[in-house]
C-alpha cells in the first residue's frame, strides 16, 4: 500500500481544469404596421374537346373546317368559342364526346384598388393596418411590456437568456 501512495497522491493532485463561461441576456420588443396590400390572379381561357365516333365541322360556306375542334376568338383577353357541328361517323354506333370552356377574365386597364372588388376572379384584398395602442417597453430590470395595436399590426416581445461553457 505504501508503493501505490505516491501514485494515489500524484494521482489527485493533477492540475485543474480552465473553461470559459460566457453569459448573455438580451431583450427585445419589435412593432410592425402592416401596409395595404392588394394581390389578383387573372384566370385564364381553356377549351378542351375529345371524343371518337364522331365528325365535327365548324363555321359555314367557303370557310366551314371540315374535322377541325373549332377556334377560340378573343376581345379584351376574354374568349369565346366558335359554333362546331359534331355528328356521328355511324348512325346508331356508339360515340363519345366531352367539351370544356372556362372563359378567361378581361384584362384590366388599371390598378385595383385596395379594398375595391375588381373583375378578376381570384383576389386578396388588405386594407393597411392602424397602430392604435401598439406599444412595447422593457425596463432595466428586464420586465417587458406588449401592448396589441389595431387590425393589421403585430407586437413581438423577446428574452434570451444564453449560457455558454466551454
Amino acid at each position: 500500500m505504501k508503493k501505490l501512495l505516491p501514485i494515489l497522491l500524484f494521482a489527485g493532485f493533477s492540475s485543474p481544469a480552465f473553461a470559459d463561461i460566457t453569459h448573455k441576456l438580451s431583450s427585445s420588443v419589435q412593432l410592425t404596421v402592416n401596409a395595404a396590400a392588394t394581390q389578383v390572379e387573372r384566370v385564364g381561357n381553356t377549351y378542351a374537346v375529345s371524343g371518337n365516333g364522331l365528325d365535327s365541322t365548324y363555321g359555314s360556306g367557303d370557310s366551314a373546317v371540315t374535322n377541325g375542334i373549332g377556334g377560340m376568338t378573343f376581345d379584351s383577353g376574354v374568349g369565346t368559342v366558335s359554333a362546331t357541328t359534331f355528328t356521328q361517323d355511324v348512325p346508331g354506333a356508339s360515340f363519345s364526346l366531352s367539351q370544356s370552356f372556362v372563359q378567361g377574365d378581361a384584362i384590366s386597364t388599371s390598378a385595383p384598388t385596395v379594398g375595391a372588388v375588381s373583375a378578376y376572379s381570384d383576389q386578396v384584398s388588405t386594407a393597411a393596418g392602424t397602430a392604435g395602442n401598439l406599444a412595447g417597453t422593457i425596463t432595466t430590470s428586464g420586465a417587458m411590456t406588449v401592448t396589441g395595436g389595431g387590425a393589421g399590426t403585430v407586437a413581438t416581445g423577446q428574452f434570451v437568456n444564453e449560457l455558454t461553457v466551454n
